[in-house]
């Protein structure tokens, strides 16, 4: 597999959102001016590959590391090698939304002090992984699955290299299981090829049943479906919801890619019509994460079920993007004097008038949130009108 592995960028194929002359990534890199960075996207879509052209560039020592298996003291005992040299490291760390607290914890000094160039790889966006501190030393790159044009390159350097002839359904089939993926490509060929040189449509299929990958493929990515599960779910059709949901499992999707997913969902588009949708979808996020597949399949469902048949309010949605306009749009007033600490002068404790007293909390009023009556959401007005009259 090494062997199809590009050397350069010239040899790199995709990621031309990164990789063109016009694209701050490739300034930066040819500059070498690239900070500490992490790629994140689906596998085979070259984030290990990139890293080391990158080591290649900067004729830097490259040290390769994985999250799940890395010790502390590694990490130390590289960067203490190279405390009086003039040379800086590249760590490539892969599976970095695996990396713990404290591991994140004794990278930042590397990065504050630029000891060592830290790149990180995962398939899931660090983002939600990484600490505030690890994401302000850094910037996050997405590489995305290969589209079938750069494909069909790729398959054309391996059939090269391997004197291979590929019949032209199979050429198509190949296309759609590998699913954006480099080196599910490069595999199914070298297996395939150790049969024969002449690759059928037969013979790949032996390799990987219709059934394989066919979930997400090139003409629906997950994003599509993805879309599609939580449209289905917003528009209450359970059964539309499962088909979706049942297309992202066998297409091998990541449970916690979905449950995000749902969770975000409960929020935006149930809200306090259900409060308890997004209990659930936050359980079943927790859920998969320390189940997985396949059994994280039965916990999605029940979610998706529960969130497709809640009463529906984009409310707090809304609310919150009216209220950010407001401020975007320069609408900052000052806080009113009983508001503000030490002393609080003129301040009215709620509790010292049965809960609720009448008073001031903008020095200007706005309207941000307009209750949709839906489920839940009745019930919240009818307490806060009985909070009020009290």
């Amino acid at each position: 597999m090494d062997s199809f592995r590009p050397k350069s960028l010239e040899e790199f194929i995709g990621q031309r959102h990164l990789l063109n002359p016009q694209a701050l990534f490739y300034k930066l890199l040819h500059q070498r001016a690239l900070p500490h960075s992490f790629f994140f996207g689906p596998p085979g879509t070259g984030k290990t590959t990139l890293a080391r052209i990158i080591a290649k560039i900067y004729d830097s020592d490259f040290f390769e590391l994985n999250a799940t298996s890395l010790k502390i003291d590694q990490i130390r005992k590289i960067v203490a090698e190279y405390q009086n040299s003039f040379m800086r490291p590249i760590l490539f760390i892969d599976e970095v939304h695996r990396l713990s607290r404290t591991q994140q914890e004794v990278l930042l000094p590397i990065m504050e002090r630029d000891r060592a160039l830290i790149l990180g790889a995962s398939t899931e966006n660090p983002f939600f992984s990484l600490t505030a501190a690890i994401r302000s030393r850094s910037l996050l790159f997405e590489l995305r699955p290969l589209e079938d044009g750069e494909l069909e390159e790729l398959m054309d350097r391996v059939a090269r290299r391997l004197a291979l002839e590929i019949d032209e359904d199979a050429r198509a089939y190949l296309l759609r299981i590998v699913q954006g993926d480099a080196r599910n490509l490069i595999k199914f060929l070298q297996t395939a090829s150790v049969a024969s040189n002449h690759i059928t449509l037969a013979l790949l299929k032996e390799l990987a049943p219709m059934s394989y990958h066919e979930g997400s493929n090139s003409a629906d990515t997950h994003y599509d479906l993805a879309s599609a599960l939580i449209k289905s779910i917003r528009g209450s059709d359970i059964d539309a919801a499962l088909y979706y949901l049942a297309r992202l499992i066998e297409g091998g999707e990541p449970p916690e890619f979905i449950a995000r997913r749902l969770v975000i969902l409960a929020s935006e588009d149930i809200g306090n019509a259900n409060p308890n949708a997004l209990n659930l979808a936050v359980s079943t996020l927790t859920a998969v994460k320390n189940i997985g597949y396949p059994e994280a399949r039965i916990i999605l469902s029940q979610c998706v079920i529960y969130l497709a048949s809640s009463p529906k309010s984009n409310a707090a949605y809304t609310a919150i993007n009216k209220a950010q306009e407001a401020v975007r749009k320069g609408k900052i007033h000052p806080i009113p004097h009983h508001l503000r600490p030490p002393k609080f002068q003129g301040y009215l404790y709620p509790h010292d008038y049965g809960g609720w007293v009448e008073q001031a909390y903008m020095s200007r009023p706005m309207k941000f949130y307009e209750s949709r009556g839906i489920g839940y959401e009745k019930r919240l007005e009818e307490w806060l009108e009985k909070i009020k009259r009290k």
